[in-house]
């Protein structure tokens, strides 16, 4: 079942992702290398596996970026 959410500001429809987890593997985003909130809720990395996802949640993805 497709669910719309807004990423990052923009809507998009996922089609069979249920978790925060499963979305950044379809996206192909490591999970060590991004913050994510969630309904404007930071989420630990621990719970990306349990967050589930639902039709107009909204979600943001950060990069990280090293430098110096």
């Amino acid at each position: 079942m497709a669910i719309r959410v807004m990423l990052n500001g923009k809507p998009v429809e996922l089609d069979g992702v249920a978790t925060i987890a499963e979305l950044l593997r379809v996206r192909r985003i490591d999970p060590r290398l991004v913050a994510v909130e969630h309904n404007g809720e930071i989420v630990s990395r621990d719970q990306y596996e349990q967050r589930e996802l639902h039709d107009g949640d909204t979600l943001e993805v950060v990069h990280f970026v090293g430098g110096g």
